[in-house]
């Protein structure tokens, strides 16, 4: 039995404020690359492990009585990724996190067995548990009920297993992770209290809404009004901007202290033990969050499913629009949280490389690994406000700092220019961008300042073309805003301290031409 392998995303791409998006990516700024096409994988449960072996020795009984000169092509093994997550532009509250999904398979070669006794079936401890999917179909033996109210009941059934099996989830992890490293002296308390941040304090807020769509629940099973339940209990989730806030930092500790001996072989413990699901602990600290953003979609399915005349029609629209309002208010905050922490993590090697800009930046377009034309990597951010070239490194206690790498570049500043596909940037050559003599140098990109003589044109590749295109549109979209930013700011200035020369003209009564007249002839 393996487990299969996940792979992090290269590249994170951020919001601005007011627009939605809807896929993840991790805080680190990665992007996930593309796995090609995975090999056949047989993959058997836990139920049908004995009918299998009987089939593959039946199987092999009959190539033994009749040889075959057919050649068997062995198949090869490879890793499948069930959740590949497409690197586009995401808010940062969904881009903090990273959403995993595993599975087990059970790979054989399609060769002969060779003859042995029938395997005995394992423990069944040492499978994972596994979520019942059971549905609200499933828990009444009798409805009178139309196709669309089956599936509303479906939808409410729906959120109400998701607060029970997130409560267990969350309690899961302080009784099997916080308190055994607490007591086991793996961890310092402050060390913890960062990492796992107001994690507790979530618990009795979700078993209240649990509890409360349990109490909805009629004789039928069914539930009639849900609307004013949720607007009510809605803005309890203001709790999670302080969560979500502190999810940037609590990543960055957690994979610090992974290095250590101690630290990695705990986690690794809990990983193939049973209970996780083979989960590691970031992703049950990430379902908070995964969880927020998932009340937007709940509701909108619950008011498709509600007709006309029902009571919820009127109170669902208003639920909607709370909860929407809270997860931009979240996300925003997030935004605002991650940007703050990777400002602490640059380390300016001169003074000259502070630009204003930067400080005064509220959020991240986007962040993640670019090459220049020297194939060196790179950690570039887009901030708000400036265009920022790093290289990662360490600091003295470990942790990740970014040394930043020549002189970063305002956004307003900026000129973008598309390099096409075989052309060098920068007057050289990408040095590890070849993998051949006749290979062409692909997804790459040219930034420079109009204004600044320190600032250097930057040739920079990205490690696919949909990333170069994302790189592209944000910095776009970066260069307008950034703009249009100084425009307003120039006007506003102006306003204020308009030209003495002018004075005159707010003098000028308009009421009639007779009255200009005579003003002007004075």
């Amino acid at each position: 039995m393996e487990v299969e392998e996940t792979v992090e995303t290269r590249t994170s791409w951020s919001a601005v404020p007011g627009e939605t998006y809807s896929i993840l990516c991790d805080h680190a700024g990665k992007k996930r690359k593309q796995d090609p096409a995975p090999e056949p994988v047989i993959r058997i449960t836990e139920d049908e492990e004995e009918d299998e072996e009987g089939e593959m020795m039946s199987d092999h009984m009959k190539e033994s009585e009749e040889p075959s000169n057919k050649r068997v092509k062995p198949v090869a093994k490879s890793n499948s990724l069930t959740g590949v997550i497409t690197p586009v532009k995401t808010p940062a509250l969904k881009r903090i996190g990273q959403s995993i999904s595993r599975s087990i398979s059970f790979r054989t070669e399609a060769r002969p067995l060779p003859p042995a006794p029938l395997r005995s079936r394992p423990k069944a401890s040492s499978f994972p548990r596994r979520r019942n999917s059971q549905c609200w179909s499933d828990t009444v033996e009798s409805h009178d009920l139309t196709a669309k109210e089956i599936k509303r009941q479906e939808v409410i059934y729906e959120l109400t297993q998701g607060e029970r099996q997130l409560i267990e989830d969350l309690s899961l992890v302080k009784k099997v992770y916080y308190e055994p490293m607490l007591k086991l002296d793996i961890m310092t308390e402050s060390e913890l209290g960062q990492i796992f941040g107001t994690l507790d304090s979530l618990i009795p807020l979700h078993e209240d809404l649990l509890s409360r769509l349990e109490r909805l629940r009629g004789s039928e099973k069914t539930v009639g009004e849900v609307g004013p339940t949720l607007m009510n209990w809605f803005p309890c989730l203001e709790a999670y901007v302080t969560y979500c806030c502190n999810q940037v930092g609590a990543k960055a500790l957690l994979d610090q202290k992974k290095h250590e001996k101690r630290v990695e072989h705990f986690l690794r413990l809990c990983q193939e033990s049973s209970f996780s699901r083979k989960l590691d602990l970031w992703n049950f600290l990430d379902l908070p969050r995964s969880r927020l953003v998932k009340y937007p979609l709940l509701l909108k399915e619950i008011q498709k499913c509600t007709p006309p005349e029902h009571p919820d029609e009127d109170t669902l629209p208003d639920a909607l629009e709370l909860i929407q309002s809270i997860v931009a208010e979240v996300n925003k905050k997030t935004g605002e949280a991650e940007c703050q922490f990777y400002r602490r993590g640059l380390g300016y090697l001169e003074e000259s490389q502070r630009l204003p800009e930067i400080q005064q930046s509220r959020f991240l377009y986007c962040h993640g690994e670019l090459k220049n034309n020297k194939g060196q990597r790179l950690h570039v951010f887009l901030f708000e406000l400036a265009l920022v070239l790093t290289r990662p490194g360490e600091d003295r206690e470990g942790g990740q700092v970014f040394n930043v790498y020549r002189q970063p570049l305002p956004n307003a500043l900026i000129n973008l220019e598309e390099i096409p596909d075989g052309e060098a940037g920068g007057g050289g050559t990408f040095r590890g961008a070849f993998t051949g003599g006749n290979d062409k140098v692909k997804n790459c990109f040219r930034v420079s300042s109009r204004g600044r003589s320190k600032a250097h044109p930057y040739s920079l590749q990205a490690n696919d073309s949909f990333s170069k295109q994302q790189w592209i549109t944000c910095l776009r979209q970066a260069i307008v805003q950034s703009r249009d930013r100084t425009s307003q700011t120039r006007q506003s200035q102006f306003s204020l301290h308009p030209d003495p020369a002018l004075y005159h003209i707010a003098e000028l009564s308009l009421s009639s031409d007779t009255d200009m007249a005579d003003h002007t002839s004075r």
